[in-house]
């Protein structure tokens, strides 16, 4: 984590250093543990990831689940975000697990996007003073998340830990929760090593950790239509419908002398959503309502949001999909607005 403008943290560390002779024989140990294992995949064990207490667990991700392109992509996008939403307090994000885990950025963040001020000191140097401050940012995360249902795969000692498998969960929740303007790829799973010392020795065995699934499903929205059908079980027959709904678009946007070729792009911008319900209704839309040529995505955002309160004002229910979702090239998302057009449209001279 980097600051535009600030002085070196310091850090305290309260550890002992064990003795060489004791570090090489508890990597051994650790090796052996790792290599025993019922998995092919090795696992190098540092040796702080060995000093375990008796009945002490320690979880890490297996270095070929961090090197998958999905994995990559989804730790790239979270960083972003943050970056994102805490460019005015100057703070760069760079690395999750060092730079998350004593709770300062995540107060900034919870702070940014619920739009409150935790009663927190500022600066902890600490380590009881960072765990105070994490205790304290996690209940109020927890305070909003616990009535929507969300499952909590996170705790004070595992964020402090640098434990990244929480720390994503954590995240991943967060950016659901405030509808975050991202695309999250979905079906990310790691492979998790979990080492626990019993009778002082170390014992290890891999699991299969979910980070996400599909969007809908991690808005919550359960409810499954006829486009989920089509993309599971039928999707030869996608062309068709695309087909149809290019055809029912044209029939209106060649009155303005547009044309639509690609469903995935061209409505990303909203445009032609806004100039398709004016056309449908009957009316002129104000140029000064929406952005006639976005250039940033904010713009595009705007333009879908309008579009779909033209649509409420038409009296069509609220579009299932998001304005971001749409942005963000989301082929299902912008095939259910437009079969929700097509549907009270169809016969439309």
């Amino acid at each position: 984590m980097c600051f535009a403008s600030c002085s070196p943290r310091i850090f305290i560390l309260q550890s002992r250093k064990p003795e060489p002779r004791e570090v090489s024989d508890l990597q051994e140990e650790g090796k052996n543990a790792i290599n025993s294992s019922l998995s092919p995949a090795s696992v190098d064990i540092h040796p702080e990831d060995t000093l375990l207490e008796e009945n002490e667990e320690r979880t890490m991700i297996d270095p070929t689940s961090k090197e998958d392109p999905k994995f990559k992509e989804l730790v790239k996008v979270l960083i972003d975000w943050v970056n994102d939403v805490l460019v005015e307090e100057r703070i760069i994000v760079k690395q999750l697990e060092e730079d998350l885990y004593d709770g300062q950025v995540l107060q900034k963040l919870l702070e940014k996007l619920g739009d409150c001020k935790l009663n927190v000191a500022e600066v902890t140097q600490s380590e009881i003073g960072q765990k105070q401050k994490l205790q304290t940012v996690l209940e109020a995360v927890h305070e909003l998340l616990r009535p929507h249902g969300w499952v909590l795969r996170w705790n004070v000692d595992a964020i402090h830990g640098k434990n990244l498998v929480a720390i994503l969960h954590l995240l991943i929740s967060l950016a659901m929760h405030f509808r975050a303007p991202i695309r999250l790829p979905e079906h990310v799973s790691v492979q998790v090593v979990v080492v626990r010392k019993r009778e002082g020795l170390l014992h290890s065995n891999h699991i299969t950790e979910e980070l996400t699934t599909t969007s809908e499903m991690m808005m919550g929205r359960f409810e499954r239509d006829a486009f989920d059908t089509l993309f599971d079980h039928a999707p030869d027959k996608l062309s068709v419908v695309k087909k149809s709904l290019i055809t029912f678009a044209n029939k209106h946007l060649n009155k303005l002398n547009l044309e639509v070729t690609e469903l995935e792009s061209q409505f990303a911008d909203g445009v032609y959503l806004v100039l398709l319900m004016g056309l449908l209704e009957n009316y002129f839309v104000p140029l000064h309502n929406f952005y006639l040529t976005p250039d940033s995505f904010d713009q595009k955002v705007h333009n879908v949001a309008f579009a779909f309160e033209l649509m409420l004002d038409g009296g069509l229910k609220k579009p299932k999909a998001r304005p971001e979702d749409v942005v963000n090239l989301d082929l299902k998302s912008t095939l259910r607005v437009l079969y929700n057009l097509f549907t009270k449209y169809k016969n439309v001279e």
